[in-house]
């Protein structure tokens, strides 16, 4: 089973949360994109449920590689406008399952930031693409967060102690998933090319081996030439869903 067809996005968005799993999974599929929603206007804050310690190259001792990581991520944040990183405490890269205790805690983010829209992974696997968007905690974040914008941030009985903190009930109207199956919502990035390069490039520790610009470039020319758009121009894809 896949996705439904895209919704048309909402136009009075004023405050989005981008949920994942580990630093740079935001640039990687959406730091374009996430760039366009700055200059629009809207107030974008991040959530990382990992500080990405199961990630490099070489021999980093692993808590150490969590401090170099969340610093990558608040640079490469910076670079496409955000200014709110925030980093869930108590979950290991590499063993995340979308856990009652990962919904409240997803919950809580939601109930305080208050977003229109919540940006995240897909929770559906692509099958001809098991490695990158297919990575488990990459799916477990998806369905917790799809689970924490339904029903449990806007039900107040669920999780009763994010109420006695003052953590009201509140509608997401809108999920934005990346990286999975067959995305149809097409964004032109062009524009916003070189701060996605700016972001992606931040994340040294994951990027640094690579020929990032030749790598990057053919990954969003092909999004746009999939999606008919105009030779020489960048594009992300996502799946758009109405949640009301």
């Amino acid at each position: 089973m896949g996705f439904p067809a895209s919704a048309p996005s909402l136009s009075d968005v004023s405050r989005a949360l981008a949920v994942f799993a580990h630093p740079d999974d935001v640039d990687f599929g959406s730091a374009g994109t996430v760039a366009s929603w700055i200059d629009q206007g809207i107030v974008v804050s991040y959530l990382l449920i990992t500080r990405g310690d199961a990630g490099g190259y070489d021999d980093t001792p692993r808590e150490r590689m969590r401090e170099i990581r969340e610093q990558e991520q608040r640079a490469a944040a910076a670079a496409v406008g955000v200014q709110q990183v925030d980093f869930l405490d108590g979950y290991a890269d590499g063993t995340l399952t979308p856990t009652l205790d990962l919904r409240r805690d997803i919950t809580a983010a939601i109930r305080r930031f208050r977003p229109d829209r919540v940006l995240t992974s897909s929770p559906l696997r692509r099958w001809e693409r098991l490695a990158g968007p297919s990575h488990p905690d990459h799916l477990a974040v998806g369905e917790a967060t799809t689970c924490a914008i339904y029903p449990d941030a806007r039900n107040r009985f669920a999780f009763p102690e994010l109420l006695e903190r003052g953590l009201e009930p509140w509608v997401v109207r809108e999920v934005w998933y990346a990286g999975g199956p067959a995305p149809d919502h097409v964004v032109d990035i062009t524009g916003m090319y070189p701060r996605k390069l700016a972001a992606m490039r931040a994340h040294a520790t994951q990027t640094a081996h690579m020929d990032l610009e030749t790598w990057l470039r053919d990954v969003l020319t092909t999004v746009a030439e999939n999606a008919g758009l105009p030779a020489g121009r960048l594009a992300e894809a996502f799946t758009v869903l109405r949640t009301e």
